[in-house]
Order: structure tokens, then C-alpha cells, then sequence
């Protein structure tokens, strides 16, 4: 993801989560750690056929630990293996960062995400209460040992 992405990103973003879409100043704060040396965060984007943003996805690097920050795929692209392909792009960078393992929250009525995160081998460990706002939905914590073998996994079994 470069600085060009984020109005896209956020008409997406308002569009999937329209009561806790992250704010341009989220975005550009993740990016400004996403370059360089010392980058902590990787943010991709994919576009589909006519060039039109079809998802994003961000991870954020702290030691040994990485955090997946958000996904998104753009309803009509839905199905069609998108979610998992960034999800894999995500794993990949945190195996760059040499993390050990991936948390992620996950809204506990989105069930589809988390089919897909439960698919890589996340197991959930526990709930955050009232995380998201202002809707004070709580959020399913699910956790990912070894981020190399479970991309590695998923790649054989998703083809």
C-alpha cells in the first residue's frame, strides 16, 4: 500500500464497516512504519482486472509477536479466494519479521472471517469485550503459532 491507496482504501473501508472504519490518519500512521529499515508493518493492496481496489490488508511487527490490523475484500470479489490470498501475503511478512506467532481480533458476528482465519490454523483464545465502537460488539481474539508452517499448509491444501 502507498499513499496514492488511501482514498480508495478508505471508500472501501466506510463501505465494510461503516460504524468503526478506520480514519486517513490511522492509515497514513501505519504507512509512515512501513518503509525503510526499520519498517514494522507491511500493507498491501489488490486490485482486480479493471484496476479498481478489490482488498487491502496490513500487519503490524513487535518482537517475536505480529498483529494482523485489518483485511478487507470488497463484496463482489467475495468467494473468490482474495481473503486468503492476502491473508497469505500477511503471513509471509511476518515470517519476514521473524515473528513467532499472529494475533488478530475479529468481530464475534463475522463468522465468514472467521472460517477463514480458523482454515490458516488460528484458534481463538479468548474475547475482547465492547471492542468495537460505537456498536460495543466484542471481538474474538484468535491466535497463529508458527506463521511459516501455517502459510505452508494453506497454500498445499488451497492449491
Amino acid at each position: 500500500m502507498r499513499w496514492w491507496d488511501i482514498g480508495p482504501v478508505l471508500e472501501l473501508e466506510h463501505e465494510l464497516f461503516p460504524e468503526d472504519a478506520w480514519s486517513a490518519g490511522m492509515f497514513w500512521s501505519e504507512l509512515a512504519h512501513a518503509r525503510g529499515p526499520q519498517a514494522t508493518r507491511r500493507y498491501v493492496v489488490a486490485e482486480d482486472a479493471a484496476g479498481r481496489l478489490a482488498g487491502y490488508a496490513g500487519l503490524a511487527a513487535a518482537g517475536d509477536l505480529a498483529d494482523v490490523q485489518t483485511i478487507a475484500v470488497a463484496r463482489d470479489q467475495w468467494g473468490t479466494g482474495l481473503g486468503a490470498r492476502l491473508l497469505t501475503e500477511l503471513l509471509r511478512a511476518a515470517t519476514a519479521f521473524e515473528c513467532a506467532e499472529v494475533l488478530l481480533e475479529v468481530r464475534v458476528d463475522n463468522t465468514r472471517a472467521q472460517k477463514l482465519y480458523e482454515r490458516f490454523g488460528f484458534e481463538p483464545i479468548g474475547f475482547r469485550r465492547g471492542y468495537y465502537q460505537p456498536g460495543n460488539v466484542d471481538a474474538l481474539v484468535m491466535r497463529l503459532t508458527d506463521p511459516a508452517q501455517a502459510r505452508t499448509e494453506s497454500s498445499e491444501s488451497n492449491g
